[in-house]
């Protein structure tokens, strides 16, 4: 990336992409891999973590993931909308099961369990994490649900954790899958970056990143950027990304209220700021002046 050798990076620190290597660990997300861990080593059956677009939810998937040992097999379905014998199938692939071309529900039901029964007797715990689980149908949930009946007398053969966006809760509401949401024994909900969080995780993904540089954002251009994505991780790192183009662009070393605005003109999916601060009442002089306050109020990094 360009502006990597003007700001001393060694990689890109403001990705989408999630990336584990750049975990952080604020109160919601530690709360919720927490709550991930406990559940799975309790060995309980259905575990549900939601979260807004944006606040992460597949990257603590892959934490938990990277986060359980060789006792445990994971299998990892990205994609949800899938119908049952195609989820089934999947399924089977990740657990390594060899599986002819042309082949039955029932027959791939049976591959799986006869699996599943030979993990466990190698005391292997299964845990299948499903992503966007919002877009999965009626049916494969329920196809999901009878798959997890599947236990010996001492514990269930696999574990599921559901992660998808809020509108997840209307679809366990529906009628014919109400056995599965009762089911549901730990479930955590996700929440933004607060205000001081927002500024640790920027300076954590910069140290990451290889950066040895004094603050890189001034204060005031971190309270238009909070301002702006409200706290969402997916949204903070394109603001930024976009400020250190800015930067870079005018051969500067520090992001300041002009580069943050920069990004923000140049992102569509986040309305003007001089449109909301008009909606607001807020005039320019009263925003600079609140950005003015929280330089005096806000920690400093060296």
């Amino acid at each position: 990336m360009m502006y990597l050798k003007h700001f001393g990076l060694s990689e890109a620190p403001f990705s989408i992409t999630p990336d584990t290597s750049f975990y952080f660990a604020s109160h919601s997300y530690q709360e919720g891999l927490n709550t991930l861990l406990f559940a799975i080593l309790s060995g309980e059956g259905f575990i549900k973590i939601t979260g807004e677009v944006g606040t992460g939810k597949t990257l603590l998937c892959r934490k938990l993931m990277s986060s359980l040992d060789s006792s445990f097999k994971v299998a990892y379905v990205p994609n949800p909308y899938l119908e049952p014998q195609s989820l089934l199938m999947v399924l089977a692939q990740e657990l390594g099961i060899d599986l002819p071309s042309a082949v039955t529900q029932h027959a791939v039901l049976t591959a799986l369990t006869r699996a599943l029964l030979d993990f466990a007797r190698n005391d292997i715990k299964v845990v299948v994490c499903l992503d966007e689980v919002q877009a999965m149908p009626i049916e494969t949930l329920e196809a999901l649900r009878l798959l997890s009946n599947l236990e010996t007398e001492k514990r269930k053969l696999l574990q599921v954790v559901i992660f998808g966006q809020p509108e997840l809760e209307v679809k366990l509401n529906h009628a014919s899958i109400r056995q599965l949401k009762q089911r549901i024994t730990f479930e955590y909900q996700l929440d933004r970056l607060s205000r001081d969080e927002m500024q640790y995780y920027l300076n954590h993904r910069l140290i990451i990143a290889g950066y040895q540089g004094s603050r890189m954002f001034s204060s005031a251009a971190l309270t238009l950027l909070y301002f702006k994505s409200n706290g969402v991780p997916r949204l903070v790192n394109i603001l930024a990304h976009k400020a250190l183009l800015a930067a870079y662009g005018k051969g500067k070393q520090q992001v300041g209220l002009t580069e943050a605005f920069a990004a923000i003109s140049d992102t569509k999916s986040i309305e003007s700021t001089w449109r909301k601060l008009r909606l607001h009442g807020f005039s320019l002089s009263l925003f600079l002046c609140i950005c003015g306050s929280a330089f005096l109020v806000l920690p400093k990094f060296s």
